[in-house]
């Protein structure tokens, strides 16, 4: 991933979503990337996007990396980000899937930084696909 948009001081990273300085820890480093990427290169706009979104599960309050909104702004894809040293493997796929649960979203996305896979989900047949990571242009309303 090209850091180099990224805007860093003193430990801390500016979340051009949130607008404001936070931590730099390795999970964020690879937040603050995807989220560029997404925004840069794939031309995702920046105000349907949410970061650390929480949603409750079997009454638990859990917090997904991202949340991609389409036009309409219904949730349209999940991003989970992991620090660089978490494989993306089937427990972060299962992660992934059970925040799907609440959002029901067509796509999933799961990066480490190094790794990247981007899931179609049919909720109808119960299957994910990998599939490339569409741009937004390709968002339906």
């Amino acid at each position: 991933m090209d850091s180099s948009v990224l805007k860093i001081d003193n430990g801390r990273v500016f979340d051009i979503v949130r607008h404001r300085w936070v931590a730099l820890t390795p999970e964020e480093w690879v937040r603050q990337n995807v989220i560029n990427m997404l925004h840069y290169k794939c031309l995702y706009p920046l105000e349907l996007m949410q970061v650390e979104a929480a949603i409750t599960l079997n009454g638990l309050t859990k917090r997904c990396d991202i949340v991609v909104y389409d036009r309409a702004v219904r949730p349209w894809m999940i991003v989970e980000c992991k620090k660089e040293s978490v494989p993306i493997n089937q427990k972060v796929v299962d992660q992934a899937c059970r925040y799907n649960l609440v959002l029901q979203v067509p796509y999933l996305l799961l990066t480490n930084g190094r790794q990247q896979l981007c899931l179609e989900v049919d909720a109808g047949a119960g299957t994910l696909r990998r599939v490339p990571l569409p741009d937004y242009g390709t968002v339906k309303e």
